[in-house]
């Protein structure tokens, strides 16, 4: 690692992350044994750093987490410390970031998939649908341009079998009853910290609104007056059913900050009526983020603000070997083997002591 030539102005007693990122971002380099010179490496090639399960977790069998480049982070915590809580904002995915990738031993449901509407004919067609265009959505080869008015296709589809089949906020409620679906553990820990200190969370998803909010109320019991959810909402009738979806539709393609004319508190109850975010301006003028996601495409969530500081979290849940290359050069630090949000907790503890 290249040695800091601008280090970053730290507190009187700076938090245990930080002092380590900058002692290992400034350890000597390991000397070839055959030339007696240190290799050269530049951020590109650089290898990852594994910090020790302790870092990640409190959990005896924690998994490690990798940060590429301690430097920079390191500089990035320095900064958002700096700057102070009111300049913060955390934007979070939904599935597999915020919720635990396996469930019992299998893979979790996520906040779409776990819908049930109460009639088997129409959710076996939402199936077909998810057979025909989820193959669409990884595939690498099709244009961005292209796949983005085929995901557009598929949710306007699967929303218009919803409102046809007659969905209600019971079977909403029933569905999140029965999922297979939970929070990472520490979860609860991170809001209550970031709400204390009254840091807004904006959670991001192409699912749908009404459902993850029915997720927070289930497995949490429990609201936060900071969190705003940016997803598909739905509209019901006084009888509770689906009628309509509000403003525009939301798909893995453009889930992003530009949507934040979505963002609603979450209701206390199922079919509160939508509101809207009421402070859009204060969040704009929060220029360091930290951005939580499972997929490299979430970094996208960030693409409609203008910060200063960025670090960004990913979830590496499975396939590690094959993508953890990718994940460590796209996020400031990886957490591997769905890891819980303890190291999550003790960063935000360090950016906003």
């Amino acid at each position: 690692m290249r040695p800091m030539t601008n280090p970053p102005l730290l507190s009187p007693s700076p938090f245990p992350l930080l002092l380590r990122l900058l002692h290992l971002s400034r350890a000597p380099r390991r000397r070839n044994p055959t030339t007696g010179r240190a290799p050269t490496c530049t951020s590109r090639d650089r290898l990852p750093l594994l910090l020790p399960a302790a870092m990640s977790s409190a959990s005896n069998t924690a998994p490690h987490s990798v940060v590429a480049d301690p430097t920079t982070l390191a500089r990035k915590i320095a900064d958002i410390r700096a700057a102070g809580p009111t300049k913060l904002q955390v934007i979070a995915d939904f599935d597999g970031t915020l919720t635990r990738y396996w469930y019992d031993g299998a893979r979790g449901q996520s906040s779409h998939g776990l819908l049930r509407q109460g009639n088997e004919e129409y959710d076996a067609k939402r199936e077909a649908l998810y057979q025909h265009y989820h193959p669409i959505e990884i595939c690498p080869d099709i244009p961005l341009s292209e796949k983005a008015k085929l995901m557009e296709e598929w949710w306007e589809k699967t929303h218009g079998l919803l409102i046809e089949g007659g969905l209600t906020y019971e079977a909403i409620t029933k569905s999140v009853s029965d999922a297979a679906i939970a929070f990472r553990e520490g979860v609860v820990e991170l809001f209550e910290y970031l709400e204390e200190r009254e840091i807004p969370v904006l959670v991001f998803s192409a699912g749908l609104a009404d459902i993850i909010e029915e997720v927070f109320r289930q497995k949490l019991h429990k609201t936060f007056k900071n969190i705003k959810v940016v997803s598909n909402r739905m509209v019901f009738n006084e009888e509770g059913r689906l009628i309509a979806f509000k403003g525009k539709t939301i798909h893995v393609l453009n889930k992003n900050e530009h949507a934040l004319d979505m963002a609603a508190p979450v209701h206390g109850n199922p079919g509160d009526p939508n509101g809207s975010m009421d402070d859009y301006s204060l969040v704009k003028k929060r220029t360091n983020v930290l951005l939580l996601g499972d997929h490299i495409g979430d970094l996208g969530m960030s693409d409609g603000l203008n910060y200063d500081n960025r670090i960004a979290v990913g979830f590496l849940n499975a396939n590690i070997e094959k993508s953890l290359k990718d994940y460590s050069s796209a996020f400031d630090i990886v957490y591997l083997n769905d890891a819980p949000m303890h190291g999550v907790v003790q960063l935000v503890s360090e950016l906003c002591p």
